[in-house]
């Protein structure tokens, strides 16, 4: 064990981390299934697992904890991915959706939607893509920028503008219309709660086009890494690149967002920990981003349903409570600068 910490993580055999990572992600789905804020025991919930409990036991294990459990591991597989992707295109550790305006642009056109008297989760799933599209773009515009791209205090501070700026003009359009205030609510702070399995099935064939993105531009985005001159020389086109890692981004966030609302700091922790296991290789990190955003997520729900018993605790909060830390470290190490 000893001498797995010492192996430089990029020199770590990858399968035998997925592996590891996969095993704690199996243990975190069982406790968010066993552990709940309201007034069923962990006891009852483990027989009514084995078939043994009551109707309403079994509504709430089956259901209302299942449900929760998939939508918690598909919002944090995607902001992992998203946030890996944005970070190895801007070459910068702190190109983070939340952080970043992604996450409040696909805020802002769902509460423009519903303001405008939309309300259909399939509607709402596209207008939060293309609000994250357009965040996309606004943030790979300004880390293009001269003096910005190399910069990620700069980078950050540009996004903190945008996304302030975004979630004012939203909670001024919502003070017009109660209605759409309260539909969009969970949007504010974040949560996987209150989920039905329609809305989830609403997003799968966009994140379909987005995993045929990732597949594109994989290995491509291992050649951007050491610089635009050497992906030329093998063949790649960076703005082609650049252009599909916004798509995928777009579709990933404003997939979760749709559902979750925006969850801050998993885009940013998730990349943090998979090149602290398996090293900066963007291939062996979107790899080992597929478990270890659920885990993350996953974990954050449990602790958020039983910190505040017998209400609970938003996931958002929770989550920024988990990132400011990861992203104080990230600020302070001398290896920041980039990717």
């Amino acid at each position: 064990m000893i001498s797995w910490f010492q192996t430089p993580p990029s020199q770590r055999p990858l399968f035998r981390v997925f592996v590891s990572a996969l095993l704690v992600l199996a243990l975190c789905c069982f406790c968010s299934l066993l552990l709940g804020a309201g007034g069923l025991s962990p006891q009852a919930s483990f027989q009514t697992l084995l078939g043994n409990g009551s109707s309403d036991d079994q509504f709430t294990v089956f259901h209302l904890r299942t449900t929760r459990t998939l939508v918690g591991v598909f919002v944090g597989l995607t902001l992992g991915i998203a946030g890996a992707m944005m970070q190895s295109v801007a070459r910068n550790p702190l190109a983070e959706p939340g952080l970043l305006g992604v996450s409040a642009g696909s805020s802002f056109a769902v509460a423009l939607t519903l303001v405008l008297g939309a309300s259909t989760a399939t509607l709402t799933v596209g207008v939060a893509q293309f609000g994250a599209l357009l965040g996309c773009l606004c943030v790979l515009g300004v880390a293009r920028m001269q003096g910005q791209q190399n910069d990620p205090i700069r980078l950050v501070l540009a996004g903190a503008a945008l996304s302030s700026l975004l979630f004012a003009i939203t909670s001024l359009i919502l003070l017009f219309d109660q209605r759409a205030a309260d539909e969009i609510r969970f949007w504010v702070t974040g949560s996987v709660a209150g989920r039905d399995i329609q809305t989830l099935l609403t997003v799968l064939p966009s994140m379909l086009m987005a995993a045929l993105c990732i597949l594109y531009v994989a290995k491509p985005l291992a050649s951007l890494a050491l610089g635009e001159r050497v992906a030329i020389g093998l063949g790649h086109k960076p703005k082609r690149i650049r252009a599909v890692v916004i798509v995928a981004v777009a579709l990933l966030v404003g997939g979760a967002t749709a559902i979750a609302g925006p969850v801050a700091f998993i885009g940013l922790v998730v990349p943090f920990a998979a090149r602290a296991l398996v090293g900066p290789d963007i291939r062996r990190t979107l790899w080992l981003c597929l478990p270890l955003g659920p885990i993350i997520v996953i974990a954050a729900d449990v602790v958020s349903r039983l910190v505040a018993q017998p209400a609970e605790m938003p996931l958002g909060v929770l989550t920024a409570i988990i990132g400011a830390p990861v992203l104080l470290l990230i600020v302070r190490s001398r290896r920041m600068p980039t990717l």
